[in-house]
């Protein structure tokens, strides 16, 4: 076994892979940019090595910079934990080639499977169930049976959704291919499409494997990843509920036969679409997954320490026979993203932040920490464990009651509302569900309660009921005597109707505090409530001042994400047509354009391109 591991990777993930370097007894290595000097992957582990500026293409995602830091480290093995490098095959090239030991497959088999096109030919030769596919002409066209629609159009390479069209009819075949070209070649540099019959209403299941070095292949069982939002998980579970076992016996043998026919080492993924009693191959992930913590849940296996046992050329430590399932879990994904506005990405400082306790909580995000824009905006994972399934769901909706974030907005209370609803308990949401109509309500902000309302203006009773040092801090002045005079609290919510409430004694509370079910933060200004995951402010009435804030009007076109600008398409005084793209805006992985809302001519062009906009 290795001694030492360099961990190429930030965040959350990172912080998972030190733990299990410390509980295997490696020296934990790790790397970090300009923007992350303090954080907690760089204070945890053993030593620490500076790679470069913010941005990822300077730090991150340069080979050179990482196998620099190996180097001066004393590093014998490297981690790439997911995302960044983790799926490039020169990094594990160029990790073999400078004398150290890469965690993850091969190379050849990153080649290999990286491409969706040539995935699906070694799926085929190892007998696993494909899906019809229909061959593009040299014209664009494709010759697609008039009864096969609807069809998906797929960049051969890369993923995320980035290339990807679903054509329902012949007339949008050309105009769809033509797109997914484009931003196929943007992405991934290489413009190959593959075209598949379409699954309407499938699942997405996956199964865990992991193989060794010595002929022995294993699979760990499946996860259901259906619950998505534009391809992106949101929540995922093991085992998948509903499944016959013929199904699941195919999903298991296939995906043994896959590894083995392409000769995969160490974890990876092999992702399924099923419906009914049908199942047909997607892709194989050539990584650890976000979601192998549900697996290990279930398996109690610890998949970080059977990569460094594969990685370090001994045999894995059970055999199939040992595998079994044990209960159910569920996974959800913590994003600094505002579900409410299309899930745009956020960032901001975190002035509170609270994680449950009764759960399995992956982060690397606290109090104090600032989100910006330049890398991935997953802050944390929540898992839980239960019984059964149901069990699992009731854990995850407990577990996100007891989450709260302030100062920064994101996924919670979506997620939250979600777990808890009807139809995630009755496991009928497939993989189109939340983009569709029917995910309408969970995508629009509710009201505050008014519950949550009274529980901040008790609390803002009892700061101002408390003088603290000052005799005349307290808001209903300070006596030498007499009953408490009582506190009349106004606050204002979002929409600003005003909410008042008269308090006389017996306050309960702090400036900040958390009880069953919610957060609340108080400060001059107003409260912040976190009510079942989700955030709300509600602010106390000035009449000596106005908001402090100039509203936009509806000419104004403003950033509705923090980010940078790549482009602006217009000049002072240019007439434009409603739609019209007036620039675009990057962040998180995201681009956005912004666009004219109607007819008019451009007063002023406040944006540079290169620039940082905060959102607004």
């Amino acid at each position: 076994m290795f001694s030492s591991v360099l961990i190429a990777n930030r965040g959350e993930i990172a912080v998972r892979i030190i733990r299990a370097c410390q509980e295997a007894g490696l020296r934990s290595i790790a790397v970090y940019s300009d923007a992350d000097r303090d954080a907690p992957h760089v204070r945890m582990a053993d030593e620490a090595v500076h790679i470069g500026p913010t941005p990822a293409a300077e730090s991150y995602l340069s080979i050179e910079r990482i196998l620099e830091a190996a180097r001066t480290s004393g590093a014998e093995a490297i981690h790439p934990g997911y995302g960044f490098l983790s799926e490039r095959s020169e990094f594990p090239r160029a990790v073999a080639a400078a004398g150290l030991i890469f965690i993850g497959p091969t190379a050849d088999v990153m080649d290999s499977m990286g491409r969706k096109d040539h995935a699906r030919a070694i799926a085929e030769k190892a007998g696993v169930p494909v899906n019809p596919r229909y061959d593009l002409r040299d014209d664009g066209g494709a010759d697609v049976p008039a009864d096969a629609y609807p069809v998906l159009v797929k960049a051969a390479a890369g993923g995320g959704g980035k290339g990807m069209r679903v054509v329902r009819e012949a007339g949008e075949l050309a105009q769809a291919v033509a797109a997914a070209r484009r931003e196929a070649a943007s992405a991934f540099g290489d413009d190959t499409l593959l075209i598949e019959q379409y699954v309407e209403s499938g699942r997405h299941v996956e199964v865990q494997v992991i193989a060794d070095t010595h002929g022995n292949v294993l699979h760990l069982f499946e996860r259901d990843c259906s619950v998505q939002r534009r391809h992106q998980k949101v929540i995922e579970e093991a085992p998948a509920p509903n499944l016959s076992e013929a199904v699941r016996d195919t999903l298991h043998s296939s995906s043994v036969a896959l590894c083995r026919q392409v000769g995969y080492t160490n974890a990876g993924t092999v992702e399924f679409l099923v419906k009914g009693d049908d199942a047909f191959f997607l892709e194989m992930n050539t990584r650890l997954q976000v979601e192998h913590p549900v697996t290990e849940e279930i398996t109690g296996v610890d998949l970080v320490q059977w990569q460094f046992v594969v990685a370090a050329g001994d045999e894995l430590p059970l055999s199939q026979d040992d595998l079994h399932v044990h209960g159910h879990a569920m996974e959800v994904r913590i994003y600094a993203e505002d579900p409410y506005r299309g899930f745009l990405p956020q960032a901001g400082r975190a002035r509170e932040v609270f994680w449950p306790e009764d759960a399995r909580v992956d982060h690397a995000f606290s109090r104090g920490q600032s989100v910006s824009t330049a890398y991935d905006p997953m802050l944390a994972k929540i898992i839980v464990h239960g019984a059964d399934r149901e069990a699992a769901r009731h854990a995850l909706v407990d577990a996100l009651d007891h989450t709260g974030i302030v100062g920064v907005t994101t996924n919670t209370g979506f997620l939250r509302r979600l777990a808890a609803s009807e139809e995630f308990a009755g496991g009928a949401i497939h993989t189109g569900w939340l983009d569709s109509e029917a995910s309408a309500e969970f995508t629009t902000k509710p009201d505050i309660e008014a519950e949550a309302i009274e529980a901040a203006a008790r609390l803002m009773a009892w700061v101002a009921a408390t003088p603290d040092e000052d005799p005349f801090g307290a808001a209903d002045s300070w006596r030498m005597g007499g009953p408490h005079a009582g506190i009349h609290v106004q606050l204002n919510d979002e929409q600003g109707v005003a909410h008042n409430f008269s308090f006389v004694n017996n306050f309960h509370g702090a400036g900040a505090y958390r009880e069953e079910g919610h957060l609340l933060v108080a400060d001059p200004g107003g409260v912040d409530v976190v009510w079942h995951g989700q955030p709300w402010r509600l602010t106390v009435p000035d009449p000596m001042r106005g908001t402090g804030h100039v509203a936009a009007t509806d000419a104004e076109v403003v950033s509705p994400m923090p980010g940078t600008v790549l482009e602006v398409t217009v000049a002072e005084g240019e007439s434009v047509t409603a739609g019209q793209t007036l620039g675009m805006v990057e962040a998180m992985k995201m681009e956005l354009a912004l666009k004219a809302p109607y007819d008019g001519i451009v007063s002023k062009v406040g944006a540079v391109v290169g620039a940082q906009v905060p959102l607004g």
